[in-house]
């Protein structure tokens, strides 16, 4: 949340910015055992970007109606659409850096701005050649309603120059089922505890995972060999989940912690947010690969949250 000076809260900006770039820079990035993505082609660039701006000479547009300064909403969407044929990247890091230096250098009556971008993947449909073989399209694209990738970051100005105070990039709308080989046990029990033991469960979850660099510049420029996919980390978290039988998410998601960490030794911190959304038992399976029967769980729902860094490892 942007703040003046003082600490007063003072933005204003624009949301569901959809652009659709086309031939964007292919992104290469350095093979890991859990993953077979190596990068892509970035035929299409998409994302739905938010975008706000902060500054003491805003402050008499709300106080005083006076908006001399103001740089309309509309302006901005068109700022955005624009910079993105120019930017000659990668990343969706670079992308939101690039077009946060531009907007700051243009308007330098303005201190800040926030700005986060949520990557909208296209696949390559796969297609038949005349030889029979099959191979992914190079002009035909579904869009995916699966996990993507994002980044958020935070520009300010200081005096002459333009910093990064805040950045983060996600991998958000995992949705995982694992049908056995989990388990929940060992809790408190007392007057308020009806949940039964379970020692092998279908488990599925909702998770967000989040990290940071330890040095920014990995992320804006993927050409430096060290940009860390939300690709390769969603192939984490499931090979973790396929791999290992935790007793709870929450050592499930610091088993992925741990991988993702030791994987990458740019990051500085990987953060989580997990949800139980285990579906509500019908039909109990008579062993782990009997049929059962199960239905949506009903609300409320647990959750949880956990940050780790490297002195985790």
């Amino acid at each position: 949340m942007l703040k003046l000076r003082g600490g007063r809260t003072l933005y204003y900006g624009k949301g569901d910015v959809l652009s659709y770039r086309t031939y964007a820079s292919p992104l290469a990035v350095s093979a890991i055992p859990e993953s077979t993505y190596t990068g892509c082609s970035n035929v299409i660039f998409a994302h739905n970007i938010k975008f706000s701006v902060s500054g003491e000479s805003l402050l008499t547009s709300f106080t005083e109606g006076d908006n001399t300064l103001v740089v309309a909403t509309d302006s901005m969407k068109n700022f955005i659409l624009r910079q993105t044929a120019e930017y000659e990247g990668s990343t969706t890091e670079g992308l939101v850096a690039f077009i946060s230096e531009k907007f700051l250098e243009r308007y330098p009556h303005l201190d800040a701005v926030e700005i986060s971008a949520d990557r909208l993947p296209f696949d390559a449909v796969t297609v038949s050649g005349s030889d029979g073989s099959f191979a992914p399209s190079e002009l035909v694209y579904r869009r995916s309603r699966n996990e993507h990738g994002s980044a958020t970051m935070t520009w300010q100005r200081n005096g002459e120059t333009v910093e990064l105070v805040a950045h983060e990039s996600s991998l958000s709308h995992i949705q995982l089922i694992k049908v056995h080989g989990s388990s929940f046990h060992g809790f408190v029990r007392d007057e308020f505890t009806t949940l039964p033991e379970s020692f092998d469960r279908p488990l599925f979850i909702f998770l967000t995972i989040n990290w940071t660099y330890e040095e920014a510049s990995n992320a804006i420029n993927g050409d430096r060999g060290r940009y860390v996919s939300a690709e390769q980390v969603h192939d984490i978290a499931h090979t973790v989940f396929h791999a290992e039988n935790t007793p709870s998410i929450q050592h499930l998601i610091y088993k992925i912690g741990q991988r993702i960490l030791t994987l990458f030794p740019q990051l500085a911190e990987v953060r989580f947010e997990s949800n139980n959304r285990t579906w509500e038992t019908i039909v109990e399976p008579a062993a782990p690969t009997s049929a059962g029967v199960y239905t949506e769980p009903r609300p409320p729902y647990g959750f949880q949250g956990f940050t780790m860094t490297r002195d985790d490892l």
